[in-house]
This record gives structure tokens, sequence and C-alpha cells, in this order.
């Protein structure tokens, strides 16, 4: 039977077409990414499955036979793992095929399709996907190519053009609105909330300001003392977080909890406490770490990721300029990508093709052998084989880059490899 090309598809949720809400209901967090790869590869309509999931978007990549098929269980999945209903995820995903997915990973990879146009923080995130759906036995030939060549895009893209110009990932944009709400960050205390990669950018961030009283709160206190360390501040529990809020000026949020962790009590609490000094709070978190209405509060100012998205108009244009050429480089990509795609589609049949030769190599061989001494039957094995690599060898090469399914057709037509393959398996089971 001549093989079919694998259907890649991808489904996802991001700051494109859903609010920070229905975002943080699809939001997973590292053990529910495992849990939907572990549902997929169990999943026999499923053969490949990775998941992204960032603060701007959740992305499950499925390779299948069929797409509607990828989309479906990509659906359930998510439905299953996460916070999201199945009517509100109709609402608010998109699903992509092929070359429109594998063009989307290599533009988010890059950064061009994030909420901060060039942000670096994706790669980070992508690398990490790749490798736990590696872990979890879900990335195939296919899909570990895709995400390979994804993050070698994504650096030919930052180095070639200038979509990453400046200083504009979240974390910078975090504190530039600090430093709107509060100028002189240098004299200002810092609460950090969560102790992860974002947690750490964006402390770096505000230490390159001047900015020296920073302390972090954080569930686990080990990873809470190892961030503070690196950030020369001091590190606290979360059981302290009350009164924390009561001496910070700037409280910024990065966990990855499900639930908020600062409430409107104890903001208001802290308020109380300094009714002469207003408490800025920048939430990163999907699901968001500080409850909404805390807004509502006087003396409170209350940022969350949309408003780092509305506060994208300052400094863009190198950026958007730099766009046309990202495209052309990525569109090159997607080529090559279609081309890998078709060659590893050509594999069984090249080996089937290899196998057929090598048969009948070694049977015109035993028809001789028992005329020839030693010596030359381990030459006549020498020059047989050297001739039937030399004659498929050229074949090979044009098959693998022109990865066509009408040439892979013709090559089962003319030399009956189905046929061959069926009638050698049933010689080695009467064997």
């Amino acid at each position: 039977m001549t093989p079919s090309l694998a259907r890649l598809t991808v489904l996802g949720v991001s700051h494109r077409t859903a609010p920070v809400g229905q975002r943080e209901k699809a939001a997973l967090n590292g053990e529910a990414v495992r849990s939907v790869l572990r549902r997929l590869v169990a999943d026999p309509r499923v053969n490949e499955a990775a998941a992204v999931s960032t603060c701007n978007r959740t992305e499950v990549y499925v390779v299948s036979e069929e797409a509607e098929q990828a989309v479906a269980a990509a659906a359930e999945a998510l439905v299953a793992c996460s916070r999201i209903s199945a009517a509100e995820l109709a609402c608010a995903h998109y699903a992509l095929s092929d070359e429109a997915a594998a063009g989307h990973l290599f533009r988010v990879t890059s950064g061009i399709d994030s909420m901060v146009l060039g942000e670096s923080e994706i790669q980070g995130q992508v690398r990490a996907a790749a490798q736990a759906a590696r872990e979890e036995g879900a990335l195939g030939a296919l899909l570990g190519k895709l995400f390979t060549q994804a993050l070698t895009v994504g650096g030919r893209v930052r180095r070639e053009t200038q979509v990453a110009a400046g200083p504009m990932s979240v974390s910078s944009l975090a504190v530039d609105l600090a430093r709107r709400a509060h100028p002189a960050l240098s004299a200002r205390r810092i609460l950090l909330v969560g102790a992860g990669r974002m947690a750490e950018s964006t402390g770096r961030a505000l230490a390159r300001q001047g900015t020296c009283d920073i302390a972090v709160a954080n569930r686990t206190i080990c990873a809470a003392r190892e961030l503070a360390t690196r950030l020369g501040g001091r590190a606290v529990g979360l059981d302290a977080l009350a009164q924390e809020l009561a001496r910070a000026d700037i409280v910024i949020c990065s966990t990855d909890a499900p639930h908020p962790i600062v409430r409107y009590a104890e903001v208001a609490r802290a308020l109380a406490a300094r009714p002469d000094r207003p408490l800025v709070l920048i939430d990163l978190a999907v699901p968001r770490d500080v409850e909404p209405e805390v807004a509502t509060m006087s003396g409170a100012l209350l940022y969350d990721i949309d408003d780092i998205e509305r506060s994208m108009h300052e400094c863009f244009d190198a950026r958007r300029r730099a766009l046309d050429e990202a495209a052309t480089i990525i569109a090159h990509e997607v080529d090559r990508f279609l081309v890998a795609r078709a060659a590893l589609a050509c594999s069984p049949t090249l080996e089937a093709l290899h196998r057929r030769a090598e048969y009948i190599r070694r049977i015109e061989l035993a028809r001789v052998e028992e005329e020839l001494d030693p010596v030359q039957v381990e030459l006549l094995e020498a020059v047989t084989r050297s001739l039937v690599t030399k004659l498929l060898h050229e074949p090979t090469v044009r098959l693998r880059q022109a990865g066509s399914l009408r040439h892979i057709g013709s090559l089962h037509h003319l030399f009956g490899l189905s046929e061959h393959e069926e009638l050698t398996d049933r010689l080695q089971a009467a064997v």
C-alpha cells in the first residue's frame, strides 16, 4: 500500500482569540501538560503530540492520519485537563493543519505572534514543551523535526531581522508599567510573588534599574531563597504575604497557581496600614494571581496581562518593518519542513526498495555459491553489495529531495514492493 503523508494539526487558544479570563481557564501547568500528553498518547487517533502553554497561549500539536480527528482529540484532552469548557473552547479556539500549522509554530517561536512582538521567553517555553513531549513518549520523528526546526527559525529571525530589537519582553514591559507609577524605582520596595523564569527575568530587569530592596515570596521557600540569592534580595513564604503587601510599593506576580494568590481582603488590610502610599500590582500570571476586584480599590493600581498588550504602542516601528523579512524566512523554512515531512513518508518505501534489492541479491548469490571457493564467494559478495548500493543511491537521494507521493506510488507499482513485503512477512511467519 502506498504510504500517505501524516497530518500535522494545531489546536490553540491565544491572546488573538480569547480574553485573559478564557485563556487562564485553558492554561496548563507542568503536570497538566503531561496529563494532556498522556491522554493523547493513549488515543488511537493520535500518532504524536506536544503542548505549549504560556501566559498568552495554550496550543496542542498533534500528528495523525486525519486532521479532523486530530482536532477532536486535542480538544477533548484540553477540556479534560484544564478548566475551559467544551463550549468555551469551541468559541475561542483556532485550528490549523500541515503547512499552516508549521508556519504558525515558526511564527510563535520567532516571537512575531506574541503579545510583545519579538519577545524571547517563548523560545525557552517551546524548548520545554518539546522536552516534556519527549519524556512522555509523545514526540515522534515529525514533531521532533518540527520543534527542532522551529527553534532554529526563531534564532534566524532574531539574528537576521530587527524583530527583536530593543528591550521589549513581557518582563521589561512590566518594569515599564512599574516605572510609570513609581519613577524612582531604585528607592522602591519590590515584592515578587513566584520564583519561576518570569519572576527571575522581571527581577533582573528591576535590578538593572537600580532596585535593591527585592523580596521573593513563593509557596516553596527553597525556590524563593535560590532566586532571592541570585537577585541579591530576601526570601519569604506565602504565609508572610500579608506583611509583605503592607511593606511593598510594587508587587509583581507570576506563579502558575490555579487560583488567586493575592486576595482582595489582604490588599485592603495592606492599604489600611499605609494609607498614604499607593500599591502597584502587576499580574503576569495566567490564571491570574490577583483577584480582579482589587482593581476597584482606592490606592491600588492593578495591571494584568491584557494591560501589557495595551501598553505596546511604543517603540514598535523598527520591529514592524522587519515583519516582511521575517515572513520571507518563515516561508522558506516552511517549504523545507514540507520536504522533510515528505522525506519521512518516503522512508518506508525506500527501506522496502533496499530490502527488495537485497533479497534479490542474496537469492542470485545463493545460486552460484556452491560452485565457488570461499575467496570467490567473498569477492562476489562485495561486488554485488557495492553494485546494489550504487544502483539505488541516486533514486534514494532524488526521492528524498522530491518527496513526491506520486514517485512513491510508482516505485511500489514498478517494483511490486507491497506484494514483496507481504510475501516476506508470510515466509517469516511460516518459519
